[in-house]
């Protein structure tokens, strides 16, 4: 198998496991007795295992850890994604995440001195636009509470990504920030000890989302993307919102309005001129 056909078959399932977070948690907390504090931290002890898991059994030694505050901005991504899925569906919370993330990592470019070209600037606004027409006041609405923690999950993880780039394995670094996020997530456990509820299909969807979707897909995504140009590695991610859309239409039942459908087309298009006119 060729390199090209590995990196594209890699790619494409690292995307696919990054959508499933959306799904494996959307449908753990509709549908089953888990609550968003367990599924938090079953998904980030099961994540953090299987990291290092995959990291000891390399045989070549990377340089590479984690560190507390990534590991801080990791637990909030991860607990804000989990209470906003008790109430949004898997499009919608996919879409908002990944506007979020977006839209702080193109801030962060601003502040440090970066000059968006005029389509850039155009996309810029057409992605704002098609967020606030998602999320105006109307019958087909995202609840509020819901919509609010999907945005403060995709600002924490883009915050986390910036520190990413500092360099090392990502593959290590990654597991050492899931082994500092996991106290984060146990003590919210602790302080939500009264909410407590949990069933054997709830802990499948949490430890699958962990394991796999999270483990598993970011070991998969890091193996490809040295293989992908930079334009290309963001321009793909495009497609974890749409992944996820189908994902809930088809396996959760999930309506899809034309709302969510503008605004999807509005925001995605939006992101593509930022990330293609950086080339």
């Amino acid at each position: 198998m060729s390199t090209r056909v590995r990196a594209f078959l890699l790619t494409c399932l690292a995307m696919v496991a990054f959508a499933g977070n959306s799904l494996l948690c959307r449908a753990a907390l509709r549908d089953t007795g888990i609550d968003a504090a367990s599924f938090t931290s079953l998904r980030l002890l099961s994540g953090a295992l299987v990291l290092w898991l995959i990291v000891s059994l390399r045989r070549e030694h990377r340089e590479g850890q984690g560190s507390w505050l990534s590991g801080l901005w990791l637990f909030a991504y991860a607990a804000a994604f989990s209470f906003a899925y008790l109430s949004l569906t898997a499009a919608t919370g996919a879409l908002l995440l990944f506007a979020a993330v977006q839209v702080t990592m193109i801030s962060h470019g601003l502040w440090a001195g970066e000059r968006l070209r005029p389509l850039q600037w155009l996309g810029v606004c057409l992605a704002i636009a098609g967020l606030v027409g998602l999320l105006l006041p109307g019958v087909s609405a995202p609840p509020a509470l819901g919509a609010g923690l999907m945005v403060l999950a995709g600002v924490a993880w883009g915050l986390y990504s910036l520190r990413g780039r500092r360099g090392g394995d990502a593959t290590r670094v990654t597991a050492g920030n899931f082994r500092y996020a996991v106290p984060f997530a146990l003590l919210l456990s602790a302080l939500t000890v009264s909410r407590f509820s949990m069933d054997a299909a709830g802990a499948g969807y949490a430890l699958a989302s962990g394991a796999l979707a999270s483990g598993v897909g970011y070991a998969v995504w890091y193996t490809a993307l040295p293989h992908l140009k930079a334009a290309s590695a963001a321009t793909v991610q495009l497609s974890v919102p749409v992944i996820a859309a189908a994902g809930g239409v088809l396996l959760l039942g999930e309506p899809l309005g034309w709302r969510l459908v503008l605004a999807s087309l509005v925001v995605l298009g939006g992101i593509a001129l930022v990330i293609l006119e950086r080339r």
